[in-house]
């Protein structure tokens, strides 16, 4: 696999002009780097396992339809091809666009919006387990509906099985491909440009 993950997912090539402006941020560079590795290659595995690491990350990848979709759904059929096929399947009706919820009750409460609210079939359930499919119902949420993020969200992850450090990691995980997919488009755009 190639060393860095953005480079590879918009197509930036050693000595190009995208390789040379990502080179004035060599620190940005190498920690968006360094983040993959550690969420996603991590010796420490005992809250949140490989399996649900590539599982979790092909699922934020292709709710938010992006291109790199692939890639991802790639690096979970290498490690388990039966999930990244049964997630697959349960795909098209997860999709939607958001972003929904509810603001608490002031002025924002205006612009409050009623969305999907995805659960995962028993089928996906059987298939990849409950505690799986808690981690991509949650997921869902944290994509389409974070504002609706609270208590009872996290007693469902809690209640199956997810311990408050396996949490914390699902939740990182989300947010770090939520800014890579946007660094990726805006890189995308500017190899349009230059």
């Amino acid at each position: 696999m190639t060393t860095d993950v953005i480079d590879h997912l918009v197509g930036i090539a050693p000595g190009d002009a995208l390789d040379t402006l990502r080179n004035q941020r060599p620190n940005a560079r190498t920690n968006a780097q360094t983040s993959f590795d550690a969420l996603l290659h991590s010796d420490e595995l005992e809250h949140v396992s490989q399996l649900e690491r590539l599982a979790i990350a092909y699922w934020t990848i292709a709710l938010s339809q992006s291109p790199a979709t692939s890639f991802y759904r790639d690096l979970l059929a290498a490690e388990d091809e039966a999930a990244a096929a049964a997630l697959a399947t349960a795909l098209p009706g997860a999709l939607t666009t958001g972003p929904y919820g509810d603001y608490p009750d002031g002025p924002l409460s205006v612009e409050n919006v009623a969305g999907l609210r995805w659960e995962p079939d028993a089928a996906l359930v059987a298939s990849v387990g409950p505690r799986l499919a808690a981690a991509l119902a949650h997921t869902h949420l944290l994509v389409y509906r974070p504002r609706d993020s609270s208590e009872d969200a996290l007693q469902a992850l809690l209640d199956s099985g997810w311990s408050t450090t396996g949490i914390v990691t699902l939740s990182q995980l989300v947010a770090f491909l939520n800014f890579q997919l946007r660094v990726v488009a805006g890189l995308t755009v500017l190899k349009g440009e230059l």
